[in-house]
This record gives structure tokens, C-alpha cells and sequence, in this order.
């Protein structure tokens, strides 16, 4: 029997790449996006590939598009085995400049968007005492950085959404929790966020812009470097690999860049298996 996979933002990018991973691993694939009128992408790749998945609504800003689709994959399949929480927006604008519509959406997306999905699938993975939830986080999880306080408070709260869940729904019901924490993608999500900055007013002439400039200037400058930026592809495989490992960590990097650049928040306890562990003892007994 093929283990079910549910995966949110499957329409571009990494969720593409996840979703052509999984099918051919041998997962039966259940690749979820807002508009399934942007299913071109995904259907070229799995084409090409020579792969299929199942192609569905939900909406990670909807609670009832949420529960709909996770009611169909259930009645479909019987069961979900992993959750791969991809869907995610990107923002980077100083704190001053961001308008509180744009917070909310953040958030929204990024935060509530993964609560909403692991609330829905935590009652089938319960019953079946198995599962596996993955949460796209990122470095900005573990390191604020310029421009990225609003993105990177949502990412900080993944990981701690994560956390907290691996202290006792993984020992009392087997399901496990992991936040993959990329550098940096090659995809058009980095595009997007740049296209953001333009379009919205990040790049305002005000006393922001010397330092925007030279953030702008130095990401432009590891990417040419190949130091940050993955491949959907390669960051892919370790998504695929918490999905298939016996027992997978509460964190993963995805590149040596990665490990190098949160190393100091990372060093004592790099898979964050011994901080939950002592959670567990020391609070649960």
C-alpha cells in the first residue's frame, strides 16, 4: 500500500519539486494549491517525468478549504501519512514600512496557514498513531536577519509551532514533527520577493534605503556564489528524506551554507532532538 502524502503550495517552486520527489519515491501524491488554475507547472514536471499525483484545491488562508480537502484525501485514501507544510510568502520590508494588511497576510499565510492544515490532519494521523508532519520553515527560523522581521517572526513561530507539538504528540501518538530550514532557493519565490519590494514601496528614498541597498547587494552576491541559494530539487530530497527516515529530527538543514550560517544558534544541539527530549522529561516526567 503507497503511504499519502499531502502537500500545500504544490503550484510553482519547491511544492513542485517536493510533489515529483514523493511520487517518485512511491508515495500516492496529493499536491494542493489556492488556484488550480496554476497547475501548468506541476503537470509539466510530473509529464516529464513520467509520474501522476492528485491535484486538489485548499486554500492554507481558509479553514473550510482546508478541511475539504484533507475530508477528500481521507475519504479517498483511508489515511494520511505525511503533511508537508510548503505553502509560504516571503517579505522583506523594515518594520516602519509595512502596513498592517501586509502583517496580517504574512502571518495569515505563514503561521495560520500551518496551524490551520496540522489541526485538520491531527485526528486522522492520531487514529492511525502515525504520521508525519513537515513544516517548510527556513534559517530565517533561527536567525532574524535585515528587512525580514515581520517574515522572520512568522518562521520563528513554525519552529516553535513545531517544537512544541514534537514534546508529546510524537511520544503519545507517534507522529513526528520537522521544520526544514532552507538558505536560500532558486525559484521564483526569491523573485517574488523581490518583485514585492519593488511594487509595494520597499524601495522608498528614505533613511531605510543605503541599508536596503546593501542587503539587496549582498544577497544578489551569494547568490552569484552559489553560497545560499538551492536548487527546489535539492531541498526537495531532504523533505523527502523526513518523510522516510525511521526516526526524523525536529530540524534539518538543507545545505553546508545553511549549517555554517546558524551554527552558533545550532551548535549544541544541531537536529534539536536533545532540547525536546529534556522538554519531555522534565516536564511531562
Amino acid at each position: 500500500m503507497k503511504r499519502v502524502m499531502l502537500v500545500t503550495g504544490a503550484s510553482t517552486g519547491l511544492g513542485v519539486a517536493i510533489s515529483v520527489a514523493a511520487a517518485r519515491a512511491g508515495f500516492s501524491v496529493w499536491a494542493t494549491m489556492r488556484n488550480l488554475a496554476k497547475r501548468d507547472q506541476l503537470d509539466a514536471a510530473l509529464a516529464e517525468a513520467g509520474l501522476s499525483a492528485h491535484v486538489l484545491q485548499l486554500d492554507v488562508e481558509q479553514t473550510d478549504s482546508v478541511a475539504k480537502a484533507v475530508a477528500e484525501v481521507v475519504a479517498a485514501e483511508g489515511r494520511i501519512d505525511v503533511l508537508v507544510n510548503n505553502a509560504g510568502v516571503g517579505f522583506a520590508r523594515t518594520l516602519e514600512q509595512a502596513t498592517e494588511a501586509e502583517m496580517a497576510w504574512v502571518m495569515n499565510v505563514n503561521v495560520m496557514g500551518v496551524l490551520r492544515t496540522i489541526k485538520a490532519v491531527l485526528p486522522v494521523m492520531r487514529a492511525q498513531r502515525a504520521g508525519r508532519v513537515i513544516n517548510v520553515s527556513s534559517i530565517g527560523g533561527l536567525v532574524g536577519q535585515p528587512f525580514n522581521e515581520v517574515y522572520c517572526g512568522s518562521k520563528f513561530a513554525v519552529e516553535g509551532i513545531t517544537e512544541s507539538l514534537a514534546t508529546f504528540v510524537t511520544p503519545e501518538f507517534g507522529i513526528h514533527f520537522t521544520a526544514i530550514e532552507p538558505g536560500g532557493i532558486r525559484t521564483e519565490f526569491a523573485a517574488s520577493v523581490m518583485r514585492n519590494i519593488g511594487e509595494t514601496g520597499g524601495l522608498i528614498d528614505d533613511a531605510y534605503l543605503p541599508v536596503l541597498k546593501r542587503y539587496i547587494a549582498g544577497a544578489q552576491a551569494r547568490a552569484a556564489k552559489g553560497q545560499s541559494a538551492q536548487s527546489a530539487e535539492e531541498v526537495a530530497e531532504v523533505v523527502l528524506k523526513a518523510a522516510t527516515m525511521p526516526d526524523p529530527p525536529v530540524r534539518m538543514r538543507t545545505s553546508d551554507w545553511s549549517e555554517e550560517f546558524t551554527r552558533f544558534k545550532t551548535g549544541a544541539d544541531p537536529d534539536g532532538t536533545v532540547q525536546r527530549d529534556k522538554v519531555i522529561r522534565e516536564m511531562l516526567g
